[in-house]
C-alpha cells in the first residue's frame, strides 16, 4: 500500500503521486465510458443555456448596450485563466470531485472539505434555479398552444395569485435523477444528442438573425460608458463556467489525463465563440433600448417580422437549460461521492450500483432535494444560493496550481497552465472581485451553511476521513 500522511490534522493531504492506489474500494467503482467529445457536450451542456436566452437581452437592455459583447468576452477571459488551471488539474487528478479533489490533494483537507460543502449547496440549487427556467418557457409554449394549466402548478407559492407549486420544475428534476441513474454511457448518449439540437437552435437563430442586422444599432457602442461592460461581465461570468462541473466526471472519462485538459478547453471555446454570435446578431437586430431583458431573441424577431421564430427561441432555451441541469446535477452527485468514498460522508453514499455502477443513492437524493427547491421556492430565493460557492471553487484551484507547481515541479503533467504563475493569480484576482459584487443576504446564507458544515466537520469527518484512519504502510 502507498504511503499515506496521517496525524496532520486538518492539513494532511492526499498524495498525488498514489492516487488512484489510494481510492480503490469495493463497491465504489465508476465506469470509464466518457470520450473526448462526450465530456466536450458535457461541459458546452453546462456552458450555454440562460447565457444566451436570457442573460444576453438583459445586460444589453440596461447594463451595457451593444457592448454586452465586450462583456462577454471579458468575461470569458477571465473564465479562461481558472479554465487553464482546472485543464492543469484534469490531467495529473482525473479522479471525481473536481474543485474539492484538488484541494484535497494540494491545500488539505479542512479546504478540500470546505470547498466540496459548499459545492453540494451550490450545485444543487443551480439545478433547481434552472428547472423554475425552463417551466417559465414551457409556460408560454403551453400558452401559445391555447393549453391552461391549473393556477396552483404553475409556480411556488409567493410567485403568483394561486400558486402552490411549480410541478414542471419539480418534475423535470426527478427526471434528469432517473437519467443519471440509467447509467453514464446512456446518460451521455442522450446529454450528447441534446447539446447537438441546443447547437443547431442557436447557429439557426444567428443564421437568420444575421441577414436583419441594421448597424446603425451598434452605435453608441458603450452607451453605458466603459464600466458598463465591465459591469456587465460580472453579471454575465456566472454564463460562461460549466466545465468546473464537468471535470467532476474525469474518473468516468477514457484516457482522462489527455481528454480532459482538451474537453476543458473546447467546450468553453466553443461556447464562446456561439455567445459572441448570438451577441452580434441580438444587438444588431434591435436597438438596445427596445431589446426585452426577459425574452431578447423573441422580441428582436418580432420587431423584424419573424415572430414565428419566438416559438423555436423557446424550444431552444427549453433545451439548451435541460443540458445545464445534466452537467451540474452530474456534478454535484460525483462530489458527494468522493467525499464519502474518502470517509468524510457517510461511506453509504459512495456505494454504486452493481451493474450500471453510478452513485445511485446521492443521485436520487439530489434529485429529490432540487425538486423540493424547485417546486416550493422562488427563482430569486433559490438564485441567491448559486453565486459565492463557484467563485470560491475558482479561487481554489487556480490558488492551489500555483502551489503545487511549486511544490512538485516534477511532477507529470499532460497539460500545464501557460503564464505560470500571472493566469492563475488573475483568475484569483477576477473571482475575489466578482465576490465583492455579491449581497449581503449571500453571505449569511453562506455562513449559516459554513457553520453547519464545520460541525459535520470536526463533529465526524475529522475522526473518520480514510487518511485518519488508515495506518502508514511500513
Amino acid at each position: 500500500m502507498a504511503r499515506i500522511r496521517a496525524g496532520e490534522g486538518i492539513l494532511r493531504r492526499k498524495p498525488i503521486e498514489h492516487i488512484e492506489e489510494a481510492e480503490v474500494g469495493e463497491g465504489t467503482r465508476l465506469d470509464k465510458s466518457l470520450g473526448l467529445w462526450q465530456l466536450t457536450a458535457i461541459g458546452v451542456g453546462g456552458i450555454i443555456g440562460a447565457g444566451i436566452f436570457t442573460l444576453a437581452g438583459t445586460v444589453a437592455h440596461g447594463i451595457a448596450g451593444p457592448a454586452v459583447l465586450v462583456s462577454f468576452l471579458v468575461a470569458g477571459v477571465a473564465s479562461a485563466c481558472a479554465a487553464l488551471s482546472y485543464a492543469e488539474f484534469a490531467g495529473m487528478i482525473p479522479k471525481a470531485g473536481s474543485a474539492y479533489t484538488y484541494g484535497y490533494a494540494v491545500l488539505g483537507e479542512f479546504a478540500g472539505w470546505f470547498i466540496g460543502w459548499d459545492l453540494l449547496l451550490e450545485y444543487t440549487a443551480i439545478v433547481a434555479v434552472v428547472a423554475i427556467g425552463i417551466s417559465g418557457y414551457f409556460g408560454f409554449l403551453i400558452e401559445n398552444l391555447g393549453l391552461d394549466l391549473p393556477d396552483w402548478l404553475q409556480g411556488a407559492p409567493g410567485t403568483g395569485t394561486g400558486h402552490r407549486v411549480d410541478l414542471f420544475a419539480a418534475v423535470l428534476c426527478l427526471v434528469i435523477a432517473w437519467l443519471l441513474n440509467l447509467g453514464m454511457r446512456s446518460a451521455a448518449r442522450f446529454e450528447t444528442v441534446v447539446v447537438a439540437l441546443k447547437v443547431l437552435v442557436v447557429l439557426v437563430v444567428v443564421g437568420v438573425g444575421v441577414f436583419h442586422i441594421d448597424s446603425g444599432n451598434y452605435h453608441p457602442f458603450f452607451p453605458f460608458g466603459v464600466s458598463g461592460a465591465f459591469t456587465g461581465a460580472a453579471t454575465v461570468f456566472f454564463a460562461v463556467f460549466g466545465y468546473d462541473a464537468m471535470s467532476t466526471a474525469a474518473e468516468e472519462s477514457k484516457d482522462a489525463q489527455r481528454n480532459m485538459p482538451k474537453a476543458i478547453i473546447y467546450s468553453l471555446a466553443i461556447s464562446m465563440v456561439l455567445y459572441v454570435a448570438a451577441c452580434l446578431v441580438l444587438t444588431g437586430m434591435q436597438n438596445y433600448r427596445a431589446i426585452d431583458p426577459e425574452s431578447g431573441f423573441s422580441t428582436a424577431f418580432d420587431s423584424v417580422g419573424l415572430s414565428a421564430l419566438a416559438n423555436l427561441v423557446a424550444v431552444g432555451a427549453i433545451i439548451g437549460i435541460l443540458t445545464v441541469m445534466f452537467t451540474f446535477m452530474l456534478g454535484v452527485t460525483r462530489v458527494w461521492f468522493s467525499m464519502s468514498r474518502d470517509g468524510l460522508l457517510p461511506r453509504w453514499f459512495a456505494r454504486t450500483h452493481p451493474r450500471r455502477h453510478v452513485p445511485t443513492r446521492v443521485t436520487w437524493i439530489v434529485g429529490v432535494a432540487s425538486a423540493a427547491i424547485a417546486g416550493f421556492v422562488p427563482i430569486g430565493e433559490a438564485a441567491e444560493l448559486t453565486n459565492i460557492g463557484i467563485l470560491l471553487a475558482f479561487v481554489v484551484v487556480c490558488a492551489a496550481v500555483i502551489v503545487l507547481r511549486y511544490r512538485q515541479p516534477d511532477l507529470p503533467r499532460t497539460f500545464r497552465t501557460p503564464g505560470m504563475p500571472v493566469v492563475p493569480a488573475l483568475g484569483v484576482v477576477f473571482s475575489v472581485w466578482l465576490i465583492t459584487f455579491l449581497q449581503w443576504q449571500t453571505w449569511v446564507r453562506f455562513a449559516v451553511w459554513f457553520v453547519i458544515g464545520c460541525v459535520i466537520y470536526f463533529g465526524y469527518s475529522y475522526r473518520h476521513s480514510a487518511l485518519a484512519t488508515r495506518h502508514p504502510a511500513g
